[in-house]
């Protein structure tokens, strides 16, 4: 459905609800994040921005260390910027989605340059790694730029308030409609950066995916969903097709020092730039493996790892070996990696630590 034409049925709530309660309702229940600014005290752009990148497609209990681990090594956007790709890219190990790393790297040095982040949406769109609703998200929150972001709890919140049907994906234009309704209240105008952080919060603590808690929302009485019983079933999402299975196997070497084997990936694509245990490739159907030199292989059975896209299945061998091959980095086991890589790395470790004698 275009975002310029919204069915009558849309509009279907008993009142708009009201942008002032909300505000009032975020005045008491707003959460303690370490990327806020307190009340009365003005949002730092580079938090706002670090936490808005490292939040895409990641939840906020497994974020909150990562941001503490890089603001405590990078207390400025400069300080990231002059950092050294490996060690940005070796404290985001374990948060995925790498191309976020890798971007957070070209924007934080196009921001140093520059002096600063820009203040209008334009320009920070056309910033590495910023898309529309980042962008709008550092807007509203950084800059007071009155727009309303939409993530997925807002998603549910406005699809719930005006008791949206339409299934996800199609219903995104609905939706962003109907938020733009929340924001152009004239309270919401004069806070927007409040207003969209009370906007994520009630989403996050009190309209849920599963089980909202209604009695307590402070826009039920506004709440079209709610007046007609439809709260816990919205926002409806289209079937997902299953996601495709890729195979392939690792090789996880440890020589007599008790130093291991890793090879870095390219830079582009999947995990570019990070350090992998050697393998395969990833294929439909496993690859035959051919070990990267010669050493007795033990089966250290198969890890799964999902991807957004696909299904990873990887046979895990490993061996002690006298020498590691070339082309090949001798790391500590504890080497920051991808969680996929650490998880190969692990299951291997654990058969040559059982293999060990005591």
């Amino acid at each position: 459905m275009p975002a310029s034409w919204v069915s009558p049925a849309f509009f279907v709530s008993p009142s708009l609800p009201s942008a002032e309660n909300l505000l009032r309702w975020y005045h008491v229940h707003r959460r303690i994040l370490p990327w806020r600014a307190g009340p009365g005290s003005l949002p730092d752009p580079y938090h706002v921005w670090l936490s808005e990148i490292m939040l895409q497609q990641t939840v906020v209990a497994t974020v909150i260390p990562y941001f503490h681990r890089f603001i405590e090594r990078f207390p400025t956007i400069s300080d990231l910027a002059v950092a050294a790709d490996d060690e940005i890219l070796g404290l985001w190990a374990g948060l995925g989605y790498y191309a976020r790393a890798r971007n957070l790297i070209r924007c934080a040095r196009a921001v140093a340059e520059a002096g600063g982040f820009p203040v209008t949406l334009d320009g920070l769109r056309a910033l590495p790694g910023i898309g529309p609703y980042t962008a709008a998200a550092i807007g509203a929150i950084a800059f007071d730029i009155p727009v309303v972001p939409v993530d997925g709890n807002v998603e549910r919140v406005t699809a719930r308030m005006f008791a949206i049907e339409e299934a996800l994906p199609a219903a995104k234009d609905a939706i962003a409609v109907a938020a733009a309704r929340l924001g152009a209240q004239a309270a919401a105008q004069s806070r927007p950066g409040d207003f969209a952080q009370a906007l994520f919060d009630l989403g996050a603590t009190v309209c849920t995916p599963r089980s909202p808690s209604c009695m307590v929302c402070p826009w039920r009485d506004g709440c079209a969903a709610h007046a007609r019983g439809l709260s816990a079933d919205l926002p409806r999402k289209a079937k997902r097709a299953a996601r495709p299975v890729r195979r392939g196997t690792v090789f996880v070497m440890q020589d007599r020092s008790g130093m291991i084997g890793l090879r870095r990936r390219p830079p582009r694509g999947l995990l570019g730039g990070m350090l992998e245990v050697p393998g395969t490739d990833w294929e439909a159907t496993a690859p035959p493996p051919v070990p990267p030199c010669a050493a007795h292989w033990l089966d250290a059975g198969t890890i799964v790892h999902v991807f957004t896209h696909f299904e990873l299945r990887l046979t895990v061998k490993v061996g002690r070996v006298a020498a590691l091959p070339g082309g090949i980095v001798a790391a500590p086991p504890d080497t920051p990696l991808p969680t996929v890589m650490r998880k190969a790395l692990e299951a291997g470790l654990a058969v040559l630590d059982e293999r060990s004698p005591k």
